[in-house]
């Protein structure tokens, strides 16, 4: 459910305002309402974007580059220098980016000298001084004339990858023309100088990944300087949310609370000697949500958050479709071991971490734990156990467990259409109390008359002999919710405008509803498929293990464990999407959900 709230409304002394606001925050219970910014507002805010921006890179850098080999102990938190060290990342940065450069050329370069072999380029230099040409080239092994080395006086240094690599010294400048070849122009260095070059920069390279990996002992201080950052971000926002008057002498700013802290807050603001007004919300303000549900229903409030919160006047369906969402998890995956791997792995990280978990986590592990009984509780339908069918085993046991709660394909199919019916028709139910809630009863009506409608035809298919499908019983109640569909489903406007309505309302209830219910038939099949899957994953590891006795149980484990961990990722996603799908879209369609509040986030330090 949705707590209820108390709007909220402060009036400060310009010249107190700053101080009022330091108050407000150490209170942490007020959600301001922040107003439009101004162009220098946006700015402003604009540019801690910029620097909060710049923090946070810097962060992943440093976490990328910690040591995570030795043990380092991180320094004290310190907020000025955290604001430095993104300029000192920048700058090691810079330096790599430019030595990696250098370095892919000198690769690059070695790469093209190494098979004319290590020598001193000065030599060649002093053979062009005293007049001789010298050239280098390349030639494929079929078009090289070993007639050249007498008529070019042609020197092969190397030959690899059916290339002939080969120089010429003579008094010829175009030597290029007369073989037919294009030159090779060589770097101006030895090949053992590009060598130490390539050495040199590479320790240059490992000095700055050094220096980063130095800089993250200072992690504590960046985050720190985020923090504080982005508290001051907020803080200039709800700053920027106050309303001059009176000559820009007072500001007013306005929030709200849970009712349940009221007395809290009063006594609090009463302390600062501030002025404030208490006052109960308003239809048209735009009230932020803050959940207040207990034990089990809190565990599905991660899920509910997944599509939108509801507005302030609506009811909250999470309490309502946590029980459907339960069930249609379990058969789903419709795996009593599958459900049992869930709940030994979420205990167990919930017992070894419990001091580590944040609440968030432990509340996620939590509905692990509840999904997994879940799974187990309707795996026994199915009778599967990692893929085995265990009600094919001739025990006791088993067989009591199959004469009382196993259920065949044809019953699963038939089963989940049932509940597709029960959800949507509850979702109904809410859809009418919501509009009751929100309007008031008159605007309630139709859909109480289409509740009425669907609840006879099913009365009747199921009990004949106590309203017989078509008989005088059975008409009159179908008269009567046919005259609340169709002649009060817009209280206020003319007969022939409702019946029109009425019309319009019953076919889009005849082509959706059938829809939706066959939706359900997911559950059905996602179940099948993932126990199909599991049982060819038992089957492939009992057929691809050799006939030895230590290498074929080893093999077959193996392939056991590595399928069916594929099996439980597929089926685990699949039976967490597709029940959400049903929830967002076949439930809140028909309990007729708007959605669109704001989560209630108060006014306090980070």
């Amino acid at each position: 459910m949705v707590a209820q709230m108390k709007k909220f409304t402060f009036l400060a002394f310009h010249k107190e305002y700053d101080r009022f606001l330091h108050d407000l925050r150490n209170l942490g219970m007020i959600h301001v309402v922040e107003q439009d910014h101004t162009e220098a507002d946006e700015e402003s805010l604009q540019q801690f974007m910029v620097e909060a921006k710049k923090l946070g890179e810097a962060i992943k850098t440093l976490k990328k580059n910690r040591d995570k080999k030795t043990a380092t102990t991180c320094n004290e938190p310190d907020v000025e220098l955290g604001k430095r060290i993104p300029a000192s990342i920048e700058t090691i940065e810079q330096q790599k980016s430019s030595l990696n450069q250098q370095l892919q050329v000198a690769v690059k370069e070695r790469e093209a000298l190494r098979p004319w072999g290590d020598f001193d380029p000065e030599n060649i230099h002093r053979l062009r001084r005293a007049g001789y040409h010298v050239h280098f080239f390349i030639s494929p092994d079929n078009k090289y004339n070993p007639e050249w080395e007498t008529i070019h006086d042609a020197v092969v240094l190397q030959k690899e990858s059916s290339k002939t690599y080969f120089m010429t010294i003579n008094h010829t400048a175009q030597m290029s023309d007369l073989l037919d070849l294009e030159e090779i122009r060589l770097p101006d260095v030895s090949l053992s100088a590009l060598d130490q070059l390539i050495c040199s920069l590479r320790e240059k390279i490992d000095m700055q990944d050094k220096a980063l990996q130095k800089l993250a002992n200072d992690l504590p201080s960046v985050e720190a300087a985020l923090n504080a950052l982005e508290a001051r971000i907020i803080f200039q926002k709800v700053s920027q949310s106050g309303t001059p008057l009176a000559d820009e002498k007072l500001m007013l700013l306005q929030g709200w609370a849970p009712a349940e802290n009221t007395a809290e807050i009063v006594s609090y603001m009463e302390s600062k000697d501030a002025w404030f007004e208490v006052s109960d919300p308003m239809p048209e303000d735009d009230v932020p949500i803050k959940f207040r549900n207990n034990g089990f229903f809190r565990l599905f409030e991660p899920v509910a958050e997944l599509y939108m919160l509801p507005k302030y006047n609506e009811i909250d369906l999470t309490p309502y479709f946590a029980p459907f969402y339960m069930l249609f998890f379990g058969l789903s995956l419709g795996d009593i071991g599958y459900g049992l791997f869930l709940l030994i792995v979420a205990t167990l990280v919930k017992f070894i971490q419990k001091k580590k978990l944040s609440a968030s986590v432990k509340t996620v592990l939590s509905l692990v734990q509840v999904l997994g009984a879940s799974t187990m509780v309707a795996g026994l339908l199915t009778g599967g156990f990692f893929g085995f069918a265990i009600y094919d085993l001739d025990n006791p046991v088993s067989q009591a467990l199959k004469e009382k709660a196993y259920f065949d394909n044809n019953q699963m199919f038939v089963l989940s259409l049932v509940l597709g019916v029960i959800q949507i028709l509850f979702g109904m139910c809410l859809k009418a109390a919501n509009r009751i809630k929100q309007f008031g009863l008159a605007h309630a009506i139709s859909t109480i008359g289409w509740i009425i409608l669907l609840s006879s035809v099913i009365v009747a298919y199921l009990f004949p002999a106590l309203m017989p499908m078509g008989g005088l019983l059975h008409l009159v109640v179908m008269g009567f919710s046919a005259i609340l569909i169709y002649f009060f489903n817009s209280p206020g406007k003319n007969p022939a405008v409702n019946l029109g309505l009425g019309l319009w309302d019953t076919y889009n209830m005849a082509t959706g509803l059938l829809g939706d219910v066959l939706s359900y038939v997911r559950l059905f099949a996602l179940g099948l498929s993932g126990g199909i899957l599991a049982s060819v994953f038992n089957s492939l590891a009992a057929g691809m293990s050799p006939d030895n006795a230590i290498a074929g149980p080893i093999i077959a484990i193996l392939i056991f464990l590595a399928g069916h961990a594929i099996n439980i990722f597929m089926n685990v996603l699949g039976a967490i999407v597709h029940p959400v799908r049903l929830t967002f879209v076949e439930f809140y369609k028909n309990a007729e959900f708007s959605g669109g509040g704001k989560k209630y986030t108060p006014f306090r330090e980070s």
